[in-house]
């Protein structure tokens, strides 16, 4: 049989399960550690509520037990006074196995006693109190119902992170270049959205985030409403408005959104910058301007994130800028299965995958992506063209690698936080270096695998995984402060030379077999393809280039294909069992 207050039977041995997700040990659950006077005749220490009673009406049960000395009485002390009382029993089935562990902080021990032990050494001289060892959940300011964040791992980290009482890491500023971001937004509580701008150059545009794209990739990487928590959620926030309502914006407006953070990264701190969009051209990093601009945040300190694109079904290859550029984390989809356990996932069927038209491989890595819940603006386009996807006033079910990214996003600010002097290429190493590989999904869907956060900020000297490409950046010619890519040398050299990144790419250092010298391939890139023909006035037109070119969800086909999807629980949510089982894999509930 099992006894309440943290005993348990003779007969069976079994723990004493582990408290209830709902009982946090709080405040109030210390007040009942106030110590009460036993009902117990003639015992001198006190007890915690109920243990008292309980040992005398199961004597012979054994009981996790914190004892405590009288002030001045060392642990040592106490230990011996345990052990004299288990000793004096006698008879090896009828007695504890006595103490368990001497604390330094607390004049005391933790202890295992029968019934009738305990309160035979509560009438010792010396012993001040006997309270129950219970079961404890560490008390977690963030919170989640929904399964991604424990099956990425960033679950790890809220335990982990600054809570208002100032203790804990501070996520660093994470840009979001996108639609906007609602600030009024519970998830974003504490004047976390410390900027807002705009910078649209189209009409349809409504203050804040009119569409409500920019907020769902915002809660994301950084959300904090409870049960909806994001993978940084003390991050702030700077809102780069580049989308309008109806989630189209022009190249320029971008890549002045590169600019803007450029130049005020050190005023508000930005560390990160996510891009959950992509042109309609298909391009060059060589020649692309929104990859140059990117380049250049990156160069300069800026950990660069950008959505793969949900094109996968009806295109091969990662085609658009910014996410064919090498430099950046390119992010697809996964889709987690309907579970915790990454062993099932795989890349969801529209997550672009395959080499860039420069041959290099993409995604790097994936991130839970397929029916993620996340915040909207209630009155912007996406939830009033999609009431269906509304599963609670102000949440909304989508799917896409624009929410991939974001949870890469958030773990790249978790790394910084926990290793402020990593460059952008450590930062992307760590995260490539334990990315879990995922069977089932097709070669080099999910790059070298799905995120494990946790994992990545715990990496100390990381690889670099653009160890290759560094070669080619230096000075800039123009007398500029950050370096560039030099394109022209690079060209020349992978067209003399096709292993040229063959040095990045060994087994050794990324352990995905398929992730070694085939991550750049020059079947996918020869002289042939870029020719001065392929990039002529006839190419760039305002026909071809125009307000689709960019659009926040990431391709054009989005309204039929992924961001419409739902599935029947209307997103993944964890199970009581589930959560019990990832707590304890996470080390968010230690076993008692």
């Amino acid at each position: 049989m099992r006894v309440d207050c943290g005993g348990r039977s003779r007969l069976t041995r079994k723990v004493a399960p582990r408290i209830s997700r709902g009982k946090l040990l709080a405040l109030a659950a210390l007040s009942a550690f106030a110590l009460a006077a036993p009902a117990v005749a003639q015992a001198d220490a006190v007890f915690s509520p109920g243990l008292a009673e309980q040992a005398a009406a199961h004597p012979n049960d054994l009981f996790r037990v914190i004892v405590q000395g009288q002030d001045g009485r060392r642990s040592d002390a106490v230990g011996q006074d345990v052990e004299s009382e288990v000793n004096a029993d006698g008879n090896n089935n009828d007695q504890g196995e006595g103490v368990k562990r001497r604390f330094v902080s607390v004049n005391g021990v933790s202890a295992e006693l029968t019934g009738k032990e305990i309160l035979k050494l509560a009438r010792r001289k010396g012993i001040f109190a006997i309270s129950v060892d219970q079961p404890v959940q560490i008390t977690g300011f963030y919170s989640s119902k929904q399964r991604w964040p424990y099956s990425s791992g960033v679950a790890k980290f809220w335990t982990q992170l600054a809570v208002p009482d100032g203790s804990g890491l501070q996520a660093p500023t994470i840009a979001v270049v996108d639609s906007g971001v609602d600030p009024s937004r519970p998830d974003f509580a504490g004047s976390r959205v410390i900027k807002e701008v705009n910078l649209t150059s189209l009409p349809n545009n409504s203050p804040h985030d009119g569409r409500g794209h920019g907020t769902f990739v915002a809660s994301i990487a950084a959300g904090a409403a409870d049960d909806y928590a994001g993978a940084a959620p003390n991050a702030k926030l700077v809102s780069i408005d580049v989308a309008d309502d109806s989630g189209q914006g022009l190249s320029s407006d971008v890549i002045a959104a590169a600019d803007w953070i450029l130049a005020n990264k050190d005023t508000y701190g930005i560390r990160v910058a996510n891009f959950s969009l992509h042109g309609s051209q298909p391009s060059t990093f060589r020649f692309d301007p929104l990859d140059k601009a990117v380049e250049r945040l990156w160069f300069s300190g800026v950990v660069v994130v950008a959505a793969a694109g949900n094109y996968g079904a009806t295109q091969s290859g990662v085609l658009y800028a910014p996410a064919n550029d090498p430099f950046v984390i390119t992010v697809g989809a996964e889709d987690i299965d309907g579970s915790t356990n990454y062993k099932d996932d795989f890349a969801a069927p529209w997550s672009a995958y395959g080499y860039t038209n420069d041959g290099f491989a993409k995604p790097e890595v994936s991130a839970p992506g397929r029916y993620m819940v996340g915040a909207v603006p209630p009155s912007s386009t996406l939830p009033l063209e999609r009431p269906d996807r509304v599963v609670a006033p102000g949440y909304l079910l989508m799917s896409g690698t624009s929410f991939a990214a974001p949870v890469v996003a958030g773990t790249a600010a978790y790394i910084l936080a926990r290793h402020p002097d990593f460059t952008p290429d450590q930062v992307k190493g760590a995260i490539m270096l334990t990315a879990r590989p995922t069977p089932l999904s097709a070669p080099l869907s999910s790059g070298v695998g799905e995120v494990t956060a946790n994992a990545a900020a715990d990496v100390t000297n990381p690889p670099n995984p653009n160890l290759g490409l560094d070669q080619f950046v230096g000075p800039d010619p123009a007398g500029g402060s950050i370096p560039v890519f030099d394109q022209a040398t690079w060209t020349t050299t992978a067209t003399a030379n096709p292993t040229w990144n063959a040095a990045t790419w060994t087994t050794a250092t990324w352990t995905t077999a398929t992730w070694t010298t085939a991550t750049w391939a020059t079947a996918t890139w020869t002289t042939a393809t870029w020719v001065s023909a392929t990039w002529t006035t006839a190419t760039w037109t305002t026909a071809t280039w125009t307000t689709a070119t960019w659009t926040t969800s990431s391709d054009a086909t989005w309204t039929t294909s992924s961001e419409s999807e739902s599935n029947p629980t209307a997103g993944e949510w964890m199970t009581p069992a589930e959560q019990a089982e990832v707590d304890a894999t996470l080390g968010l509930s230690p076993t008692p």
